[in-house]
């Protein structure tokens, strides 16, 4: 398979078609997001709640796959771009056997801790039991969405996003339609409430694995994913973790974030909690999108900069700002609009709605110049720069957002949680900015 269009094509159109195939994938995967929280919103509040809690665990499983996957992503492009094919099949076969081993590592982790982790931030028996009932089923079968994660981040870095594309999108309606049908019980299905729900999103990530693992079969991806040559190319370890790592930990932040921000907002009220629970519900709904436009370019960088061509770099970065830029003005324009009726997706209480459409207003003030950061931040990973990408996602996660969170609290009450989102996303866009010209000048002049 010829992956030279990633230098010869023109840029726009280029972009366009790498990055609306993943961008139109992760709006689906977003939707799920939502529609699957809106059912289980049904069963409860308390069943929502519980949701919210146990997301940063299962966000961890996510982080592991999608950093890992990066790294691999961003070694298999750079070894096509330079013309090393040899070298790339070894990256992409690696790439697989390191996803067995972390699955092994966090099913090892997460099973025994779910429990205790919930019991942290709520001493509800119902919300306790709801959350670890989800948790053990989620966590049990973890090896499904690591491995399905691992050949769609194989599939970008060939190119191949309409693949990607189908795959993500078939698991993520097939989760959709499952949903309701194993939750409330419809039809042959009898009722599973929380529990039907987990073996949904299960499912979906077969599904979503079996279309990949056809495509490979059918010598599709263009590079070899084997098991046996993996174990002979642990050289390439290094390689693969310089970008894998900090990717990783980039992705486990949020689930720290939401940790101290849940412990932060509890000592208000617990319905606080809950609002911060259904915006990162709603958010995903802008920040995949925007994530899938990154996903999409994130090869194109590291393809070009193998190829030795740094004009083609900068401009498929200013392409796809604009593009991530247009993509969270519509989120806030929707946030300001109709922030009550998005709030009500997930709630009936007045008294939820009221606050949830407030911190909506207020948090959305600074999604169009977050755009630079997470463009930034996908350009740096294609470049190999992952520690850098790291430092700025970890302003804007921890070291800036969290103090403001804590001391805006204690002035103006969850207001000041809910502030402190825009002040972080100003100031991390513009260091940023500093970060990605020095790079530039110093690495691709």
């Amino acid at each position: 398979m010829d992956q030279s269009f990633m230098k010869t094509k023109k840029i726009f159109p280029l972009v366009l078609s790498m990055a609306l195939p993943m961008a139109l994938s992760m709006l689906v995967n977003s939707l799920y997001n939502i529609v699957d929280s809106f059912f289980i919103s049904q069963i409860s509040e308390k069943a929502m709640t519980a949701l919210s809690l146990i997301f940063p665990l299962q966000n961890t499983t996510i982080a592991v796959s999608v950093g890992l996957g990066i790294g691999v992503n961003a070694a298999v492009a750079f070894f096509l771009g330079s013309g090393d094919r040899e070298t790339a099949d070894k990256a992409a076969s690696l790439g697989l056997v390191l996803t067995l081993m972390h699955t092994l590592i966090l099913m090892a982790v997460l099973l025994p801790i779910n429990r205790w982790f919930l019991e942290q931030f709520t001493k509800d028996p119902e919300v306790l039991n709801y959350g670890v009932r989800y948790g053990r089923i989620i966590f049990s079968t973890v090896i499904v969405g690591q491995v399905g994660i691992i050949y769609e981040k194989l599939f970008q870095a060939v190119g191949q996003m309409r693949i990607s594309m189908i795959a993500m999108m078939a698991g993520c309606i097939t989760n959709i339609i499952l949903d309701p049908i194993m939750i409330f019980g419809i039809g042959f299905c009898p009722e599973m409430g929380i529990d039907g729900a987990a073996i949904a999103t299960v499912i979906g990530q077969a599904v979503t694995l079996i279309i990949y693992y056809v495509c490979y079969a059918k010598g599709m991806l263009g590079v070899r994913a084997n098991v046996f040559l993996g174990l002979r190319s642990t050289k390439l370890t290094g390689r693969i973790y310089q970008v894998g790592i900090p990717a990783m930990l980039s992705n486990l932040l949020p689930s720290l974030m939401i940790t101290v921000m849940n412990a932060i907002l509890a000592a208000f009220s617990a319905t606080s909690v809950l609002i911060l629970g259904i915006y990162y519900k709603l958010q995903t709904f802008i920040y995949l999108s925007a994530n899938g436009i990154v996903q999409g370019i994130r090869p194109l960088v590291a393809y070009n900069f193998g190829a030795g061509e740094p004009r083609r770099v900068r401009a498929i970065a200013r392409t796809a700002l604009a593009m991530t830029c247009f993509v969270m003005a519509v989120g806030m324009v929707l946030c300001l609009v109709c922030p009550a009726q998005l709030i009500g997706m997930f709630t009936t209480r007045a008294e939820t709605v009221r606050e949830g459409a407030a911190a909506l207003r207020i948090i959305s003030a600074g999604f169009i110049i977050s755009g630079v950061s997470v463009t930034v931040c996908g350009v740096l990973e294609g470049l190999g720069f992952g520690a850098r990408s790291f430092v700025i996602n970890m302003l804007r996660y921890v070291l800036l957002i969290l103090p403001l969170a804590f001391l805006l609290s204690r002035i103006f009450g969850a207001s000041g949680v809910w502030n402190s989102f825009w002040i972080t996303e100003t100031a991390a866009a513009v260091i940023s900015f500093i970060v990605y010209k020095r790079t530039m000048h110093g690495m691709v002049k």
